[in-house]
């Protein structure tokens, strides 16, 4: 069933909640086909069926990123379903902290997987279908203001998106030949059920966040969504770039607006 010429297909990973879901909906909002996927098949479903409620195309696939045949069943059935791929968003993410010196393997490899290596696996099935389809596309790498500074307790997750920024930088140039465009998008603290629970975690609060914010507020899924369809567009002479949407923050510092 390949697409009409104005329709795209669009996989966004981690895509049943938060940042993931709403992205997806922006996707299904536009007209495209989306690909909802996770490690969990019913609660992908359960977003397929609010998407086709709304009048959307979307189709529901269990992944688990940090394995490869897993994320090239995810690419497969894309195909199979919809006929192409136009548009990948690596969403999905884990976050474990604690000091460096008491890390354990483990949690310092799971993040590893999913943040750093699971993205890989994503972008490199997905350039490797777009190459075939010879006619470009798009990649967006869902990053964090994290991956370029420093921070207390969360050393796996910063680093992690650190790698995905040059990743990014690395696939754009390897594959701007093919007119495929690559990436990654850097928020800062967005209004999502995963910060209220780093909130809770860190100690910090609504008012310390903000106070740390030049624009005094928590940016929101809505403008993660358009910063998304930005870059996604493939019409903006934009490729191997980190853009940052987080309020002012890392151009703040560490200051506070208090002092």
């Amino acid at each position: 069933m390949p697409n009409s010429s104005d329709t795209r297909t669009v996989i966004v990973t981690g895509s049943t909640r938060g940042l993931g879901k709403r992205i997806a909906n922006r996707f299904a909002e536009s007209g495209d086909n989306v690909v909802i996927c996770s490690r969990s098949l019913s609660d992908c479903e359960r977003v397929v069926e609010e998407v086709e409620e709304d009048g959307g195309a979307a189709h529901a696939v269990e992944v688990d990123v940090s394995e490869k045949s897993s994320v090239e069943n995810v690419i497969d059935e894309t195909v199979d379903r919809f006929g192409r791929l136009d548009v990948l968003v690596n969403n999905a993410g884990v976050n474990i902290r604690g000091p460096a010196e008491e890390m354990a393997p483990e949690d310092w490899q799971q993040v590893v997987d999913v943040n750093l290596t699971g993205v890989f696996f994503c972008a490199q099935a997905a350039g490797a279908q777009m190459i075939e389809q010879g006619d470009g596309g798009n990649i967006v790498n869902i990053s964090s203001m994290m991956g370029s500074m420093g921070q207390q307790d969360r050393t796996p997750y910063n680093t992690t998106k650190g790698g995905v920024n040059n990743l990014t930088r690395c696939l754009a140039v390897e594959w701007a030949e093919h007119d495929i465009y690559v990436n990654a998008l850097a928020p800062g603290y967005i209004m999502t059920e995963m910060v209220e629970q780093a909130q809770d975690d860190t100690g910090f609060d609504r008012q310390d966040i903000r106070d740390r914010t030049p624009l005094d507020r928590f940016g929101t899924p809505e403008e993660v969504a358009n910063c998304v369809e930005f870059l996604a567009s493939g019409d903006n002479f934009v490729t191997g770039e980190v853009l940052t949407a987080d309020g002012g923050w890392t151009a703040f510092g560490w200051g506070r607006k208090d002092r």
